[in-house]
């Protein structure tokens, strides 16, 4: 794949500050696989069954986690409880496509995420692949 036609090309900056700004706010949905499921629940140190019944609902093939009333992902609580094992969408974040479509938008979720642009630098090829990892 050709790297060089994108306006990351050189690489994107990026740490995790665990803000929550990402978990909180606007509604949205947040995919958890079937192995997320199972990982999370042995994280917590719950059943299963538990776990689908008071903190996920069915979503496609599998769940999606609930929010509060205000948006915010009910496992927020100063800081991802479940941080260690959160689904591959929330370890994805920023590097989603809806996000690194143009440089616009990338400018957009800059502004918003105080993680852009410390840490490591993450290659193009790697965000690539983060991309195609994403579960949206």
């Amino acid at each position: 794949m050709d790297t060089n036609r994108y306006f990351f090309k050189n690489g994107i900056r990026f740490e995790c500050t665990r803000c929550g700004i990402c978990c909180t706010g606007e509604p949205g949905t947040v995919y958890v696989n079937k192995e997320e499921v199972y990982k999370i629940a042995k994280y917590l140190n719950i059943e299963v069954d538990v776990l689908k019944e008071n903190y996920l609902y069915p979503f496609r093939d599998s769940y999606s986690i609930k929010e509060l009333e205000n948006g915010d992902c009910i496992f927020f609580k100063d800081g991802c409880s479940i941080y260690p094992v959160r689904p591959m969408q929330c370890r994805t974040y920023p590097f989603w496509m809806m996000n690194l479509r143009n440089e616009k938008r990338w400018e957009q979720v800059k502004k918003e995420c105080p993680g852009i642009g410390n840490g490591r630098i993450y290659t193009a090829d790697e965000i690539i692949e983060i991309i195609n990892n994403s579960p949206i």
